[in-house]
Protein backbone atom coordinates (compact mmCIF):
# COMPACT_ATOMS: atom_id res chain seq x y z
CA UNK A 1 0.00 0.00 0.00
CA UNK A 2 1.35 3.44 -0.93
CA UNK A 3 1.86 5.63 2.14
CA UNK A 4 -0.17 8.74 2.68
CA UNK A 5 1.60 12.07 3.17
CA UNK A 6 0.39 13.80 6.34
CA UNK A 7 1.23 17.46 7.04
CA UNK A 8 0.98 18.78 10.62
CA UNK A 9 1.22 22.54 11.13
CA UNK A 10 2.66 24.52 14.03
CA UNK A 11 1.65 27.61 16.00
CA UNK A 12 -0.57 30.24 14.45
CA UNK A 13 -4.14 31.21 13.75
CA UNK A 14 -6.96 29.20 12.17
CA UNK A 15 -6.24 27.81 8.71
CA UNK A 16 -8.16 26.83 5.60
CA UNK A 17 -7.15 23.15 5.32
CA UNK A 18 -7.67 22.93 1.56
CA UNK A 19 -5.71 26.10 0.87
CA UNK A 20 -2.91 25.07 3.23
CA UNK A 21 -2.73 21.60 1.68
CA UNK A 22 -2.27 23.15 -1.76
CA UNK A 23 0.28 25.66 -0.44
CA UNK A 24 2.39 23.09 1.43
CA UNK A 25 2.16 20.61 -1.45
CA UNK A 26 3.34 23.24 -3.95
CA UNK A 27 6.32 24.13 -1.76
CA UNK A 28 7.24 20.46 -1.31
CA UNK A 29 6.87 19.86 -5.05
CA UNK A 30 9.32 22.69 -5.69
CA UNK A 31 11.84 21.01 -3.43
CA UNK A 32 11.19 17.61 -4.99
CA UNK A 33 11.94 18.92 -8.48
CA UNK A 34 15.12 20.58 -7.25
CA UNK A 35 16.12 17.21 -5.78
CA UNK A 36 15.50 15.43 -9.10
CA UNK A 37 12.10 13.89 -8.34
CA UNK A 38 9.86 15.48 -10.95
CA UNK A 39 7.33 12.65 -11.22
CA UNK A 40 6.14 12.61 -7.59
CA UNK A 41 6.33 16.42 -7.58
CA UNK A 42 3.95 16.68 -10.54
CA UNK A 43 1.56 14.12 -9.08
CA UNK A 44 1.46 15.87 -5.72
CA UNK A 45 1.00 19.34 -7.18
CA UNK A 46 -1.68 18.27 -9.65
CA UNK A 47 -3.89 16.53 -7.08
CA UNK A 48 -2.66 17.12 -3.52
CA UNK A 49 -5.84 15.72 -2.02
CA UNK A 50 -5.20 12.34 -3.64
CA UNK A 51 -1.81 11.98 -2.00
CA UNK A 52 -1.76 14.06 1.16
CA UNK A 53 -3.75 15.34 4.12
CA UNK A 54 -3.32 18.58 6.05
CA UNK A 55 -4.10 18.32 9.76
CA UNK A 56 -5.64 21.57 11.00
CA UNK A 57 -6.10 22.07 14.73
CA UNK A 58 -5.56 25.81 15.35
CA UNK A 59 -9.32 26.33 15.76
CA UNK A 60 -9.14 24.31 18.98
CA UNK A 61 -7.18 27.18 20.55
CA UNK A 62 -10.11 29.50 19.94
CA UNK A 63 -11.42 29.89 23.47
CA UNK A 64 -10.39 32.92 25.57
CA UNK A 65 -7.19 32.10 27.43
CA UNK A 66 -8.08 33.40 30.88
CA UNK A 67 -9.34 30.52 33.03
CA UNK A 68 -8.16 31.39 36.50
CA UNK A 69 -6.75 29.00 39.06
CA UNK A 70 -3.94 26.51 38.63
CA UNK A 71 -4.43 26.00 34.87
CA UNK A 72 -3.87 29.67 34.11
CA UNK A 73 -0.82 29.82 36.38
CA UNK A 74 0.70 26.72 34.78
CA UNK A 75 0.21 28.12 31.29
CA UNK A 76 1.72 31.47 32.27
CA UNK A 77 4.74 29.78 33.84
CA UNK A 78 5.28 27.65 30.74
CA UNK A 79 4.93 30.70 28.49
CA UNK A 80 7.50 32.62 30.54
CA UNK A 81 9.91 29.69 30.43
CA UNK A 82 9.39 29.32 26.67
CA UNK A 83 10.11 33.00 25.98
CA UNK A 84 13.15 32.87 28.28
CA UNK A 85 14.61 29.94 26.38
CA UNK A 86 13.92 31.64 23.04
CA UNK A 87 15.73 34.76 24.27
CA UNK A 88 18.67 32.61 25.32
CA UNK A 89 18.77 31.02 21.87
CA UNK A 90 18.58 34.45 20.23
CA UNK A 91 21.47 35.66 22.38
CA UNK A 92 23.53 32.61 21.44
CA UNK A 93 22.91 33.27 17.75
CA UNK A 94 23.74 36.96 18.16
CA UNK A 95 27.04 36.20 19.87
CA UNK A 96 27.87 33.64 17.19
CA UNK A 97 27.28 36.21 14.48
CA UNK A 98 29.26 38.96 16.21
CA UNK A 99 26.30 41.19 17.04
CA UNK A 100 26.94 44.77 18.08
CA UNK A 101 26.90 45.63 21.81
CA UNK A 102 23.54 47.39 21.59
CA UNK A 103 21.83 44.25 20.27
CA UNK A 104 23.40 42.16 23.02
CA UNK A 105 22.27 44.75 25.58
CA UNK A 106 18.69 44.57 24.31
CA UNK A 107 18.75 40.77 24.45
CA UNK A 108 20.00 40.91 28.04
CA UNK A 109 17.15 43.32 28.79
CA UNK A 110 14.65 40.92 27.17
CA UNK A 111 16.07 38.09 29.28
CA UNK A 112 15.53 40.10 32.45
CA UNK A 113 11.97 40.92 31.36
CA UNK A 114 11.11 37.30 30.60
CA UNK A 115 12.68 35.72 33.68
CA UNK A 116 12.41 38.01 36.70
CA UNK A 117 14.45 37.20 39.75
CA UNK A 118 13.13 37.37 43.28
CA UNK A 119 9.52 37.21 44.36
CA UNK A 120 7.04 34.74 42.97
CA UNK A 121 5.10 36.08 39.98
CA UNK A 122 1.39 35.67 39.32
CA UNK A 123 -0.08 34.70 35.96
CA UNK A 124 -0.96 38.27 34.82
CA UNK A 125 2.53 39.54 35.63
CA UNK A 126 4.22 36.60 33.89
CA UNK A 127 2.10 37.20 30.78
CA UNK A 128 2.94 40.91 30.83
CA UNK A 129 6.64 40.16 31.14
CA UNK A 130 6.48 37.69 28.26
CA UNK A 131 4.82 40.39 26.15
CA UNK A 132 7.52 42.91 27.06
CA UNK A 133 10.29 40.45 26.19
CA UNK A 134 8.71 39.56 22.83
CA UNK A 135 8.27 43.26 22.05
CA UNK A 136 12.01 43.69 22.54
CA UNK A 137 12.77 40.63 20.41
CA UNK A 138 10.63 41.91 17.53
CA UNK A 139 12.80 45.01 17.36
CA UNK A 140 15.82 42.86 16.49
CA UNK A 141 16.90 40.73 13.55
CA UNK A 142 15.83 38.11 12.55
CA UNK A 143 12.77 38.48 14.78
CA UNK A 144 12.04 41.74 13.01
CA UNK A 145 11.21 39.71 9.91
CA UNK A 146 8.24 38.27 11.78
CA UNK A 147 7.34 41.76 12.93
CA UNK A 148 6.40 42.64 9.37
CA UNK A 149 3.15 40.75 9.84
CA UNK A 150 3.02 39.81 13.56
CA UNK A 151 2.41 42.17 16.47
CA UNK A 152 3.93 41.42 19.90
CA UNK A 153 0.49 40.50 21.29
CA UNK A 154 -0.20 38.13 18.41
CA UNK A 155 3.25 36.55 18.71
CA UNK A 156 2.69 35.93 22.44
CA UNK A 157 -0.75 34.49 21.68
CA UNK A 158 0.80 32.10 19.16
CA UNK A 159 3.67 31.13 21.46
CA UNK A 160 1.18 30.52 24.26
CA UNK A 161 -0.26 27.67 22.19
CA UNK A 162 2.83 25.66 23.09
CA UNK A 163 2.20 26.33 26.78
CA UNK A 164 -1.49 25.51 26.48
CA UNK A 165 -0.77 22.22 24.73
CA UNK A 166 1.82 21.17 27.32
CA UNK A 167 -0.36 22.23 30.26
CA UNK A 168 -2.59 19.20 29.48
CA UNK A 169 -5.67 21.09 30.67
CA UNK A 170 -8.76 22.75 29.11
CA UNK A 171 -11.11 19.78 29.22
CA UNK A 172 -14.25 19.69 27.08
CA UNK A 173 -17.66 18.37 28.09
CA UNK A 174 -16.39 14.80 27.87
CA UNK A 175 -13.36 15.54 30.04
CA UNK A 176 -10.94 15.35 27.09
CA UNK A 177 -8.01 17.74 27.39
CA UNK A 178 -6.97 20.19 24.67
CA UNK A 179 -3.78 18.29 23.84
CA UNK A 180 -5.71 15.02 23.45
CA UNK A 181 -8.25 16.66 21.14
CA UNK A 182 -5.41 17.98 18.98
CA UNK A 183 -3.74 14.56 18.76
CA UNK A 184 -7.06 12.99 17.81
CA UNK A 185 -7.06 15.03 14.61
CA UNK A 186 -3.60 13.80 13.69
CA UNK A 187 -4.62 10.22 14.46
CA UNK A 188 -7.66 10.55 12.20
CA UNK A 189 -5.46 11.73 9.32
CA UNK A 190 -3.04 8.83 9.79
CA UNK A 191 -5.74 6.24 9.22
CA UNK A 192 -4.84 2.56 9.20
CA UNK A 193 -2.17 2.43 6.49
CA UNK A 194 1.42 3.68 6.33
CA UNK A 195 2.06 7.43 6.47
CA UNK A 196 4.96 9.74 5.71
CA UNK A 197 4.54 12.42 8.37
CA UNK A 198 5.91 15.94 7.87
CA UNK A 199 5.44 18.19 10.90
CA UNK A 200 6.43 21.78 11.63
CA UNK A 201 7.09 23.69 14.86
CA UNK A 202 4.56 22.76 17.59
CA UNK A 203 3.23 20.18 15.15
CA UNK A 204 6.40 18.16 15.67
CA UNK A 205 5.50 17.73 19.34
CA UNK A 206 1.90 16.86 18.49
CA UNK A 207 2.94 14.36 15.81
CA UNK A 208 5.57 12.71 17.99
CA UNK A 209 3.12 12.09 20.81
CA UNK A 210 0.44 10.87 18.40
CA UNK A 211 2.83 8.38 16.82
CA UNK A 212 3.62 6.99 20.25
CA UNK A 213 -0.07 6.53 21.01
CA UNK A 214 -0.92 4.98 17.66
CA UNK A 215 2.26 2.94 17.02
CA UNK A 216 1.62 3.86 13.38
CA UNK A 217 3.53 2.52 10.39
CA UNK A 218 5.70 5.52 9.43
CA UNK A 219 8.40 4.92 6.79
CA UNK A 220 9.61 8.49 7.32
CA UNK A 221 9.01 11.11 10.00
CA UNK A 222 10.23 14.62 9.10
CA UNK A 223 10.40 17.41 11.67
CA UNK A 224 10.94 21.03 10.61
CA UNK A 225 11.91 23.92 12.90
CA UNK A 226 11.16 21.74 15.92
CA UNK A 227 11.12 22.90 19.56
CA UNK A 228 11.32 19.31 20.85
CA UNK A 229 14.85 19.85 22.20
CA UNK A 230 13.86 22.82 24.39
CA UNK A 231 15.22 21.55 27.67
CA UNK A 232 13.35 23.78 30.10
CA UNK A 233 9.89 23.65 28.51
CA UNK A 234 9.23 20.91 25.97
CA UNK A 235 11.59 17.98 26.45
CA UNK A 236 10.73 17.25 30.12
CA UNK A 237 7.00 17.48 29.39
CA UNK A 238 6.84 15.16 26.40
CA UNK A 239 4.78 12.01 26.73
CA UNK A 240 5.78 9.33 27.26
CA UNK A 241 8.89 9.81 29.37
CA UNK A 242 11.74 9.29 28.85
CA UNK A 243 11.45 10.77 25.34
CA UNK A 244 12.08 8.22 22.59
CA UNK A 245 11.55 7.49 18.92
CA UNK A 246 8.09 5.96 18.30
CA UNK A 247 8.27 2.21 17.67
CA UNK A 248 6.62 2.30 14.25
CA UNK A 249 8.92 4.99 12.87
CA UNK A 250 11.47 3.56 10.42
CA UNK A 251 13.37 6.82 9.83
CA UNK A 252 13.38 10.26 11.44
CA UNK A 253 14.94 13.32 9.78
CA UNK A 254 15.06 16.57 11.75
CA UNK A 255 15.82 19.79 9.85
CA UNK A 256 16.78 23.15 11.30
CA UNK A 257 17.84 26.46 9.80
CA UNK A 258 20.75 28.30 11.37
CA UNK A 259 18.65 31.49 11.43
CA UNK A 260 15.48 29.88 12.78
CA UNK A 261 15.14 31.36 16.25
CA UNK A 262 12.20 29.09 17.13
CA UNK A 263 14.08 25.85 16.45
CA UNK A 264 16.51 24.97 19.21
CA UNK A 265 19.85 23.74 17.95
CA UNK A 266 19.74 20.00 17.22
CA UNK A 267 20.09 17.85 20.29
CA UNK A 268 17.52 15.23 19.38
CA UNK A 269 20.13 12.54 18.74
CA UNK A 270 21.32 12.64 22.33
CA UNK A 271 18.08 13.63 24.03
CA UNK A 272 15.78 10.92 22.65
CA UNK A 273 16.21 7.21 23.18
CA UNK A 274 16.17 5.03 20.04
CA UNK A 275 13.07 3.17 18.95
CA UNK A 276 12.60 -0.58 19.22
CA UNK A 277 14.69 -1.19 16.09
CA UNK A 278 17.44 1.25 17.06
CA UNK A 279 16.17 4.18 14.97
CA UNK A 280 17.45 7.58 16.11
CA UNK A 281 16.66 11.07 14.84
CA UNK A 282 19.16 12.43 12.31
CA UNK A 283 19.46 16.23 12.27
CA UNK A 284 20.60 18.28 9.30
CA UNK A 285 20.95 22.00 8.73
CA UNK A 286 19.38 23.88 5.83
CA UNK A 287 19.82 27.55 4.90
CA UNK A 288 16.90 29.60 3.59
CA UNK A 289 16.81 33.14 2.27
CA UNK A 290 15.12 36.03 4.03
CA UNK A 291 14.92 37.43 7.53
CA UNK A 292 12.24 35.07 8.87
CA UNK A 293 12.95 31.44 8.00
CA UNK A 294 10.70 29.61 10.46
CA UNK A 295 7.84 29.19 7.97
CA UNK A 296 7.02 25.62 6.97
CA UNK A 297 7.01 26.32 3.24
CA UNK A 298 10.60 27.59 3.32
CA UNK A 299 11.67 24.28 4.82
CA UNK A 300 9.52 22.23 2.43
CA UNK A 301 11.05 23.88 -0.65
CA UNK A 302 14.53 22.77 0.39
CA UNK A 303 15.80 19.84 -1.75
CA UNK A 304 17.39 18.28 1.34
CA UNK A 305 13.93 18.10 2.93
CA UNK A 306 11.82 17.26 -0.12
CA UNK A 307 14.16 14.68 -1.65
CA UNK A 308 13.87 12.10 1.16
CA UNK A 309 10.10 12.61 1.26
CA UNK A 310 9.82 11.86 -2.46
CA UNK A 311 12.03 8.79 -2.05
CA UNK A 312 10.00 7.50 0.89
CA UNK A 313 6.72 7.92 -0.96
CA UNK A 314 8.10 6.22 -4.08
CA UNK A 315 9.91 3.33 -2.39
CA UNK A 316 7.18 2.52 0.11
CA UNK A 317 4.62 2.69 -2.66
CA UNK A 318 6.38 -0.09 -4.43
Amino acid sequence: MAPRLVFVHGIGGPRDPAAELAHWSAALATGMRAAGHSAPASALEAAPGDHAAFVSYADLFGRPQAQGGDDETTEAELLAALVTELVDEAAELAERDGADPEELRLLAHARAEAAPEGQQQGAPDLARRALNAVTTLLSLRPWGGAGEWVTPKLMVRHLSQVARYLARAETDGDGTTLDARIRARVAAALGDGPSVVVAHSLGTVVALETLHERAADVPLFVTLGSPIAMRSVVLPRLRPQPPAVPHGTARWLNFWDRDDVIAVRPRLERDLAPGATGVRPVSARVDSDGLWVHTATKYLAQPAVAGPVAEALTLAGG
